[in-house]
């Protein structure tokens, strides 16, 4: 069960690795960052190829093309009739068509120098020795893909204003051809890929990301942060328990840090590098992050509803003896104060009993202070710092062990005069 609506991927995270010049690569990218991988070793082999392209980052770095002869010649090779066509017809449509044969000559010298530019420039110096075998083998199917173009005849043809009709034939028929036999759809999957792959790795070098590493024992985040932030805090966070309660006072950035926690676990199973200076963490079947919960029109559920199912679905996935992460913001504040922490307390109880799994709860119910569980350190308790100074509060951003008791509401009341001027 993967549940990261509230991470919004497509909408913040896409652009920290989106550098691509077309549409449909920009599709594979969203294809890889909105699936998690299956199992430890697919996400180590996504690692292994992402760092592939960064060993070649001096060769790739530059690599660019304009949009519109990429979208020139996709649909280019969209409308080409693949039927009964000859050599002997397509000479004479050529000959005697000026409209088609300079149409086509446009189109084809377009091909030709856009193909030859990136496999001479980037493809062929790749060393594909730096990707996993499998990748590799992929690589050299679109550089064989580009070779049977004979793309520096015509290059050379171009460059000596002597592209003929004869030459257009017989591009004409290999393209016919890869595209009767599927080459050509083939190539573009292919290459669409590979720019999604590149682009993906470029945003990990601009952004200075790092793979974690897998250890069922252990989790811990060094310096990570949430990357959309322009200025963020970065924080170090060490899961010495499987429950771990969060507080804090309002606009501390309680949901903010949980979001950065739980971004660096869904893009760590999803073979990609994460916003941190160093990630370690166990493997995942299960990643739910329930932030943003809000009331369900077309569903008929209200906001604490919609947090008992959330919270039902994953307890389901434990009880299977599946390892879960799970995060749930301000856990059952769609409810009254003393429904809330009868609840709250058999939650934080019950959760204790999966061992393989990681929950984080943020909570501003202080009497959860009291609970056994916590006071003999079953379950951690961690803050985001607040201090005040001058009385006025001054927000750190950093996150402590222990327990928060600012109580935030109350002073900003009071230093607004609300309590004066309800008196009145």
């Amino acid at each position: 069960m993967i549940n990261i609506q509230d991470l919004h991927i497509e909408d913040e995270i896409k652009p920290l690795f989106d550098f691509t010049n077309n549409n449909y690569s920009g599709k594979e990218i969203k294809d890889i960052l909105t699936k998690t991988l299956d199992s430890k070793e697919e996400i180590l082999k996504r690692q292994q190829l992402l760092k592939g392209f960064l060993a070649n980052h001096e060769i790739l770095k530059d690599y660019s093309y304009y949009r519109f002869d990429l979208s020139e010649i996709y649909d280019f090779l969209e409308t080409v009739f693949v039927g009964s066509v000859s050599t002997k017809n397509l000479r004479k449509r050529f000959m005697f068509s000026e409209k088609e044969r300079e149409k086509k000559r446009g189109k084809l010298i377009l091909l030709v120098r856009l193909f030859y530019s990136i496999n001479t420039g980037y493809l062929s110096k790749i060393d594909t020795s730096s990707f996993p075998a499998d990748y590799a083998a992929e690589l050299e199917e679109i550089k064989i893909f580009f070779a049977s173009f004979n793309l520096e005849r015509y290059q050379t043809a171009f460059n000596k204003n002597k592209f003929r009709i004869r030459h257009m034939v017989e591009l004409m028929m290999i393209i016919i051809k890869k595209i009767g036999n599927g080459e050509a759809a083939a190539f573009w999957k292919r290459w669409f890929l590979f720019e999604a792959y590149l682009s993906i790795s470029t945003g990990i070098a601009t952004h200075g990301f790092v793979f974690p590493d897998f250890d069922d024992d252990h989790f811990s985040l060094e310096g990570f942060y949430h990357p959309v932030l322009k200025n963020p805090v970065k924080n170090d966070f060490v899961a010495r328990r499987q429950v771990i309660l969060l507080t804090g006072p309002n606009m501390s950035g309680k949901s903010t840090l949980l979001k950065a926690v739980s971004l660096c676990v869904y893009l760590a199973h999803a073979g990609l590098a994460v916003p941190a200076s160093k990630a370690v963490m166990p493997f995942f079947k299960t990643i739910s992050v329930a932030i943003n919960l809000t009331d369900s029109i077309v569903s008929g559920y209200s906001h604490f509803m919609s947090e008992i199912i959330t919270l039902k679905n994953v307890l389901t996935e434990a009880e299977k003896d599946a390892r879960c992460f799970a995060v749930f913001d301000e856990l059952f504040r769609g409810t009254n104060i003393e429904d809330a922490l009868e609840i709250s307390t058999a939650t934080l109880k019950g959760l204790t009993r999966f061992p393989k799994s990681l929950f984080l709860i943020s909570t501003h119910l202080h009497q959860l202070k009291d609970m056994e569980e916590i006071r003999n350190h079953q379950i951690t308790t961690c803050f985001i710092e607040c201090q005040m100074k001058d009385n006025n509060p001054a927000f750190t951003y950093k996150l402590k062990e222990g327990w928060g008791d600012l109580k935030l509401g109350c002073i900003l009341f009071e230093k607004e005069g609300l309590n004066k001027l309800l008196d009145r």
